[in-house]
């Protein structure tokens, strides 16, 4: 690919390393037109001589018709109150210490928003500027983080109402009418307002772990887990609610290798999964503990926890949207935030998770984790 350059008398004067034309880039190695982002270049006379296949795409300006012109006419952004930017900041003739604009969003003819930063070369710190390098990249990506900030805060309202809802309409009561209802008509309400509140509770609480996985910030406190032991409290506890011992099978194969993992956030991600399989799935729900090689490089061994189910399983276009948030498998309720939460906790373990078809047409979750043992251990 060649760039085009303007023959703007002077150009190649006063040559500096950080001032290399577009059209050098390929003595470097580097095709402009490669680059993820838009890249437009103009030189020390406001013209433009570097114009990417990027800045073409986003500002659906051809380069051929944007080499040569000058830069605000090439480019004529505005801010969003309409000023034309390239006179507001002025980086010809502005003030003659500034070598940068910082990222910010502005205006392409037609209303389009792009996010756009700047650079001024100059030869020397209050030196004429040498070269204006802009760069320009869509906003799709930001505008699809922040459809997806308000898809969370739409679900936890709309999560939050129905609990909140009952516990207001309970109370109210119980305090306006306490002495016209029995014991059991005041225990029956008491008791869902007390499941509500922990709808309530279990809700902040998987939004506190997906700020957490988002930011980076999920913390572990790791010691030895038991995952047999832990996968079979579970099962007693459904057997308790009610539901028949047989619907569940659970095999180990051993010896396993001793695993180093946070207890409490391994029972979450079994706690999602069982539910899963329980309240989508049928038939009998498989939970298979095997050693297996280790996710984690420098590792040889690691603990592998398969839950499946003989339902109708998830179809094979949503596959690859099962663990991304407010992914639901039926209409059943929930979130559709625990499979994301799951991933992220079984990610920040240095463990990998998949989802496929269960050898009985069901849906298979398959998790591996790193041993992780102190190194004073090993």
């Amino acid at each position: 690919m060649s760039v085009g350059t303007s023959s703007a008398p002077g150009a190649r004067d006063a040559r500096h390393p950080s001032a290399a034309r577009p059209g050098d880039l390929a003595e470097l190695g580097i095709d402009p037109d490669q680059l993820p982002d838009g890249l437009v270049v103009a030189d020390e006379h406001g013209l433009v001589i570097c114009f990417n296949a990027a800045a073409e795409r986003i500002t659906a300006v051809p380069a051929a018709d944007a080499l040569g012109q000058r830069l605000d006419k090439a480019l004529p952004l505005e801010d969003l109150e309409g000023r034309r930017w390239w006179q507001v900041t002025d980086p010809y003739g502005g003030l003659a210490i500034r070598v940068r604009q910082p990222e910010r969003n502005l205006l392409l003819p037609g209303g389009r928003e792009v996010l756009v930063s700047a650079r001024y070369v100059r030869t020397a710190p209050t030196g004429p500027v040498r070269r204006v390098v802009v760069s320009l990249r869509d906003t799709e990506a930001r505008r699809r983080t922040e459809r997806s900030h308000a898809e969370l805060i739409a679900t936890v309202a709309h999560e939050l109402r129905s609990p909140l809802t009952s516990v207001k309409g309970f109370t109210a009561t119980l305090l306006a009418k306490w002495e016209r209802f029995t014991d059991d008509q005041k225990r029956l309400m008491l008791e869902t307002v007390d499941a509500d509140a922990d709808r309530v509770t279990r809700l902040i609480a998987e939004l506190l772990d997906i700020s957490r996985i988002d930011s980076g910030r999920l913390e572990l406190r790791r010691q030895p887990v038991d995952i047999g032991a832990a996968v079979g409290r579970h099962i007693q506890a459904y057997v308790a609610a009610g539901l028949p011992a047989d619907r569940f099978l659970l095999r180990l194969e051993q010896p396993l290798p001793d695993l180093w993992a946070d207890p409490d956030k391994i029972d979450q991600v079994l706690s999602n999964l069982l539910e899963n399989a329980v309240r989508h799935g049928e038939g009998t729900v498989t939970i298979d503990i095997t050693p297996a090689a280790s996710p984690r490089e420098g590792e040889d061994t690691g603990t592998s926890v398969t839950v499946s189910d003989e339902g109708s399983g998830i179809p094979e276009e949503s596959m690859n949207r099962v663990f991304t948030r407010f992914w639901r498998g039926s209409k059943r309720g929930g979130t559709g935030l625990g499979l994301y939460i799951v991933k992220g906790i079984v990610e920040v373990h240095g463990g990998t998770i998949t989802v496929g078809r269960a050898p009985g047409g069901g849906a298979e979750f398959r998790f591996t984790l790193p041993v992780s043992a102190p190194a004073y251990l090993t």
